[in-house]
């Protein structure tokens, strides 16, 4: 024991994991131990953002220095009050669940610390205890770490709103003597055979386990591999491509401004040289006004000859990225294409600087409209139905096998460094917006060569095979994997039931 009666924990980096010792349970803090950052205060900003608004993360990033001086100068417990009360107060508790199960299991997953999570993976029993809102972190913790309970701040919530009000129920936020409380409550009388923590609070709940280490602060602690977790993140969603420290989301809302002044020039720039100058020119001005505004297109591969008369038009397969990617290949091809999609708004059909089709139920009534769209010029189809940011390949509906044995693949790739130009949570018609907002976006665009009759129905091949082999080749030559997920998948997943 040393001065003051305070029990000396040993460093994470003492405990031998591969130890023939009987480690049956464990009880682990999160930020700091679990996940290499110290802070929580990214993930708070992003389930801010996400389930609430860029103003609110705003005013976040302007209370901070209150709740830093609370904080720092009155108690650690005031501090999280305070910064829980301006985080959760007003949030609708379904969005709250949504950005944890959606957009943080990304940011969380790309920072679990090796040291820690190798012990806690070892134990029969692992429970996970912390200050951040369960609600909050059980998604990620019971998936990706293989928590088998999590104890947190329980959020309170109005009953007749279902909005968070910013208190904890009690007894209140799970700090110090409420998380052994919590822990003690949780495992009875057989007390947890290890416990791991990085805070001095850490310690209550700490001492009344067999083992304790502490995680200290290492810059030179590693990351987990992420095909190491107990699950493969394949979907998610959220605006933000860069986790929120302060410092980035402070440059982000600097940006802000000008990032939308800018989207609506590029937007315009589209829109109004579409209608000007034409597709067949537009590709030849594009070379010099997208470099002007920062956009970075690269066309590679052979161009496909445009139909001749009398004969049906090309059907471009390509996988999606973004609502541009129709639009990016019009300009890339430099001549008039119609796209094919299952939902369109009457406004994005509107603004759409080429002829965008909807598609219905009916499916005998949507092959007859393919067919009479190609015999009047290219055609255009995304067969995953929805957009997929990883670097995966959804199913192919084959159903545009069964059209056209002249079939074009495209593979197409984006790059952005602030913002993604695709949700599910958000309202679509952004999409551009927050894609043109970005400081420097970059599109791919990669035409294949055609497919051979043998390959396609005509040669033989049953729709499947077709649409398997041409998502094989886009995967290739994307770099990505192939899977058998679907966009009812992902809206699944990612628990929303809009596209």
């Amino acid at each position: 024991m040393p001065a003051g009666g305070k029990v000396a924990f040993p460093p994470i980096t003492a405990c031998d994991v591969t130890a023939d010792v009987n480690r049956r349970s464990i009880a682990a803090d999160l930020d700091g131990t679990l996940i290499l950052s110290l802070s929580s205060f990214p993930y708070y900003m992003l389930v801010a953002i996400e389930a609430g608004s860029l103003l609110r993360g705003v005013v976040i990033l302007l209370c901070l220095p209150l709740v830093l001086i609370a904080h720092i100068f009155v108690s650690e417990s005031l501090g999280i009050k305070i910064f829980f009360f301006v985080v959760f107060a007003g949030l609708r508790i379904q969005d709250i669940e949504f950005a944890a199960r959606a957009v943080l299991p990304r940011f969380y997953a790309a920072n679990v610390r090796r040291d820690s999570y190798e012990l806690f993976e070892r134990c029969d029993k692992k429970v996970v205890v912390t200050v951040s809102p369960r609600v909050m972190v059980e998604p990620f913790v019971r998936e990706y770490l293989g928590a088998d309970k999590v104890l947190g701040t329980e959020l309170e919530v109005n009953p007749l709103t279902q909005r968070a009000t910013g208190f904890a129920k009690k007894p209140g936020i799970l700090f110090g003597k409420w998380k052994k409380m919590a822990v003690m409550k949780e495992f009875g009388d057989e007390t947890p055979d290890v416990g791991i923590g990085n805070r001095e609070s850490d310690h209550e709940f700490m001492s009344i386990c067999k083992e304790g280490y502490m995680v200290h602060s290492d810059k030179s602690a590693s990351a987990v591999p992420l095909d190491r977790l107990k699950a493969r993140l394949r979907f998610h969603d959220g605006r933000l491509v860069q986790l929120p420290t302060p410092l980035t989301i402070l440059v982000t809302f600097l940006w802000l401004p000008f990032g939308l002044l800018l989207a609506f020039l590029r937007l315009y720039f589209n829109l109004s040289l579409r209608i000007y100058f034409g597709l067949s020119l537009l590709k030849r001005v594009v070379r010099y006004t997208y470099p002007m505004l920062g956009i970075q297109l690269v066309i590679n591969g052979r161009l496909p000859p445009p139909p001749s008369p009398g004969s049906p038009g090309n059907l471009y397969v390509c996988n999606h990225r973004t609502t541009l990617d129709p639009i990016v290949i019009a300009i890339a091809l430099g001549r008039k294409i119609s796209y094919i999609t299952s939902s369109v708004s009457h406004l994005s059909r509107l603004l759409s600087p080429i002829p965008t089709v909807a598609l219905t139920r009916d499916r005998k009534a949507n092959a007859a409209r393919i067919r009479s769209l190609l015999q009047k010029g290219d055609l255009l189809v995304c067969p995953e139905g929805t957009t997929c940011r990883e670097p995966f390949m959804l199913r192919f509906r084959e159903v545009f096998a069964e059209l056209s044995d002249r079939i074009v693949p495209v593979a197409v790739n984006t790059k952005q460094s602030m913002f993604y130009g695709s949700t599910i949570h958000g309202v679509k018609f952004w999409d551009a917006f927050f894609f043109f907002m970005n400081p420097r976006p970059r599109y791919e665009v990669t035409f294949l060569d055609r497919l051979p009759e043998e390959m396609t129905c005509s040669g033989g091949r049953s729709a499947m095979e077709v649409a398997n082999h041409v998502q094989r080749l886009l995967a290739v030559e994307l770099g990505f994997h192939c899977t058998q997920l679907t966009g009812k998948d992902k809206r699944m997943l990612l628990g929303r039931n809009d596209g």
